[in-house]
């Protein structure tokens, strides 16, 4: 199989960037797509060329690290995936495959296609915590949490943070982000003391960091890797308003 990448090169967030193209052969069709990038950066260290930046780590669709724009659409052409878990069988061969980062003014580029998304790193600074001491481990059945709210929490609570919903939202919105981190914890008894607290510092600062407001297109679900629904940001434009009222 062989296929002609079209890489963005940029050495610094300072610098202007541009496309360059990569024939690559050779390839199995069963390589993952982070393989195949691997692959290429073994043929440019052995001209002596520089390597292609790029993040991962588990290749697993667990880390929410790796993360790239491919052909257009946030981690590949497939719905509810990561970057790792996509392989080269979703391509023909000889196509020409466009990489580039993630394009949002909040997730500003490090390298090539690796982004500094500390800004949701600063997010989660701001609430999503809880106070309550948790000592050791208590019997299963001492809080009474019942499946749907606990099933509810644990789905919020599978956000990777791989900022696929800001790269693919038109606004560069982590609404999705952000409310599914509040909702976690808000939806839990553990969470209710700083349930209004939290709601406004992590909303104030996603503002700060220049994230985009959010117009409900439903995009960043289709992206999202673990699926999460565009109903945790509806729930949290109503946390805002009860905790602006009552907090």
């Amino acid at each position: 199989m062989q296929v002609i990448f079209k890489i963005w090169r940029q050495n610094s967030n300072s610098e202007k960037g541009s496309f360059k193209e990569y024939p690559v052969t050779d390839l199995n069709q069963d390589m993952s797509f982070l393989e195949a990038l691997d692959y290429l950066n073994e043929e440019l260290v052995l001209k002596g060329e520089s390597v292609i930046a790029f993040e991962y780590d588990c290749r697993e669709g667990i880390c929410g690290q790796c993360g790239v724009f491919i052909n257009g659409r946030a981690h590949g052409p497939h719905d509810n995936i990561t970057t790792c878990q996509l392989h080269m069988r979703s391509f023909k061969d000889g196509d020409t495959i466009v990489v580039e980062p993630w394009r949002a003014k909040s997730f500003p580029i490090i390298k090539d296609l690796v982004v500094d998304r500390s800004s949701f790193d600063r997010i989660i600074e701001n609430g999503a915590y809880i106070s309550a001491k948790t000592g050791t481990a208590p019997e299963s059945n001492s809080l009474l949490i019942g499946k749907e709210l606990a099933d509810k929490s644990m789905d919020a609570a599978s956000c990777i943070g791989c900022g696929a919903c800001v790269a693919t939202c038109k606004n560069a919105s982590a609404a999705l982000f952000t409310s599914a981190k509040i909702n976690h914890l808000n939806n839990l008894p553990q969470g209710k003391p700083e349930a209004h607290t939290r709601v406004i510092n992590m909303i104030k600062q996603m503002e700060a960091e220049g994230f985009g407001h959010c117009t409900f297109t439903g995009a960043c679900q289709v992206e999202c890797p673990v699926n999460i629904s565009i109903a945790n940001i509806a729930e949290m434009n109503a946390r805002i308003v009860k905790a602006k009222l009552l907090g």
